[in-house]
């Protein structure tokens, strides 16, 4: 394997370096500033000069009321930049790794959501997701694997705009109507080792096991780290958002552990890891 990633700087593409650095996986992570994904001669430059066999996009635009103000940037970067990839890996014949969000489904179904689910986008950063899924279908080898409230190393999860919050307030509104699936980047990647050592193709939820509500997240991690702030649930609808959220968007991971045989750790027990691994 010869890997390229994109989105180096990201949560989740620090955690695929960490782990190739660490099985001696053959890769290549270049900045953002010296792989554009949004210009289609820099992407074509990287593909030529490295020759990767695989490719796991990592980048994505995933400011969500910023998207409502400025859409052309969503979808330049979750929609016209996968077009380029995509083009480039049939190009190349270069296996494509690409993830997806909850954020396509509208919250009302009121159940784990499946594959077989119909996407309907809410907002205009979940349309620029879905749009980007579309086009990574085009790749002839893709993998499409959408993630939901991603947690790993860096300032770009709630946990950590979370301990933020903890220090400058004793008290903390969290809202408790707004559920999904806790996903700690560490188990996102071990997945996906799995998945690609057995050339898996296709649409596929990945989440840690479970469901929480930010609040039961929250109380959990101030337990946790042994804070003593006082965690207080309210509806979601306190806190003002120019985007329209879905309030109900857990995804089973039933058929990528079925594929692969494997149980996916409970986001309690990977937040518990989480808490001792970046105690600081």
């Amino acid at each position: 394997m010869k890997v390229l990633i994109t989105g180096s700087s990201g949560q989740l593409g620090l955690e695929f370096i960490k782990c190739f650095k660490k099985n001696g996986t053959d890769f290549l992570a270049p900045s953002e500033t010296d792989f554009d994904i949004t210009d289609p001669l820099k992407v074509k430059k990287i593909f030529d000069e490295y020759k990767p066999t695989h490719l796991i996009n990592c980048a994505a635009y995933n400011l969500v009321d910023d998207a409502e103000d400025i859409p052309e940037k969503a979808f330049k970067i979750n929609r016209d930049a996968v077009e380029n990839l995509a083009k480039e890996c049939n190009e190349n014949d270069v296996f494509f790794l690409h993830f997806g969000t909850d954020y396509v489904f509208d919250g009302t179904k009121n159940d784990l959501y499946i594959e077989a689910d119909a996407p309907n986008p809410l907002n205009r950063y979940a349309k620029s997701k879905y749009e980007g899924e579309l086009k990574a279908k085009e790749a002839k080898k893709s993998l499409i694997l959408r993630l939901s409230w991603v947690i790993g190393e860096g300032k770009q999860n709630f946990l950590y705009k979370l301990s933020g919050w903890a220090q400058k307030s004793k008290v903390l509104k969290i809202s408790a109507d707004e559920v999904s699936v806790p996903t700690f980047t560490f188990d996102v990647v071990d997945v996906c080792i799995k998945a690609l050592s057995k050339n898996l193709t296709g649409v596929y939820h990945l989440t840690n096991s479970g469901y929480a509500s930010r609040y039961e997240l929250s109380k959990l991690f101030i337990e946790t780290k042994n804070f003593n702030n006082i965690i207080v649930p309210v509806p979601m609808e306190n806190f003002k958002s120019k985007a329209k959220r879905p309030l109900f968007t857990p995804m089973s991971n039933g058929l990528i552990s079925s594929k692969l045989q494997i149980k996916i750790p409970h986001w309690e027990e990977s937040l518990k890891r989480f808490c001792k691994e970046y105690d600081n």
